[in-house]
């Protein structure tokens, strides 16, 4: 039933902790899913340094998904986006031949706060990495579907599962699920998709008799339903899909091939992308 059980790895971005999961050695993607990282959780105090924020930096042959469990953050790109990201929503940003964005905390700075969610890269298809930029924000049961019964509350953050389907424009078949599981809820994952994954954001959960806690990835075998038991008050985000090949990642780089980083790199080097519309007086400089 379970393939692999991944432990995050805790990354400090300049005074902001992350816990990624994704890529890993033993496995590379779910589905299309091919960087899974956990933001916080973290505590700021009012008027925190602006080192916290992510500085413009630019993105190919990628979406971007971020969701947020607390606080709130700042997005901006260049196709014009400046919109403020709150919890329960989704932010979709396409990179496809190019974007730049900034991720910025000023409301955090303003008043102080918990921060605490997930942002994710899915890998475009081979014939959609060159699409045009785009950027989309979706709240609300219209545009992602909820359900709440015997202690589950389920959001579908992205694609379709459950029978429902979310309003963000994805390029492959995926689902992505947010469950918030009161202790000893049991719920099921059916094996609708050949790719398939669940991430403990918040408590313990048991899976074919394994114990899953807090910043572990359990990934499953194809072909099977997952029974999944709370083993506390428990946050479980459900992903997978389709898969869409193999992928290069440099950086910030997605691609199918080598040679359409390398370009990607000589152009952020160069000055050749186009920086946020509203945040365009700093930049991340290209590693090394």
């Amino acid at each position: 039933m379970i393939d692999l059980v991944i432990d995050q790895r805790r990354k400090d971005l300049g005074g902001f902790e992350v816990g990624r999961v994704l890529p890993f050695p033993a496995r590379r993607m779910v589905g299309p899913f091919v960087f899974f990282d956990h933001m916080g959780p973290a505590a700021f105090e009012p008027g925190f340094p602006r080192s916290v924020d992510v500085r413009p930096h630019p993105h190919i042959g990628l979406s971007t998904l971020s969701y947020l469990f607390e606080g709130e953050m700042t997005h901006r790109d260049s196709v014009g986006s400046d919109i403020v990201i709150k919890p329960g929503e989704v932010n979709w940003m396409t990179a496809g031949r190019g974007i730049t964005h900034s991720e910025r905390f000023e409301g955090l700075r303003a008043h102080g706060g918990r921060m605490d969610g997930i942002q994710t890269w899915l890998a475009l298809p081979t014939e959609d990495e060159e699409t045009a930029p785009a950027f989309s924000h979706h709240s609300g049961d219209g545009d992602l579907p909820f359900y709440e019964a015997d202690g589950l509350a389920a959001r579908l953050v992205a694609g379709s599962a459950f029978g429902a389907k979310a309003n963000v424009p994805v390029f492959s078949p995926l689902f992505y699920v947010h469950w918030e599981m009161a202790a000893g809820t049991r719920a099921a994952l059916p094996a609708e998709y050949p790719e398939r994954a669940a991430y403990v954001a918040k408590g313990s959960v048991e899976i074919g008799g394994r114990t899953i806690g807090v910043g572990q990835m359990a990934v499953f075998a194809p072909g099977q339903t997952v029974p999944i038991t709370a083993l506390e008050a428990s946050t479980v985000m459900l992903l997978g899909g389709e898969p869409v090949g193999e992928r290069f990642v440099e950086w910030n780089f997605v691609s199918s091939s080598k040679d359409r980083i390398e370009q990607a790199k000589a152009d952020w080097r160069a000055g050749r992308m186009k920086l946020p519309d509203l945040d365009d007086e700093e930049f991340i400089p290209l590693p090394g």
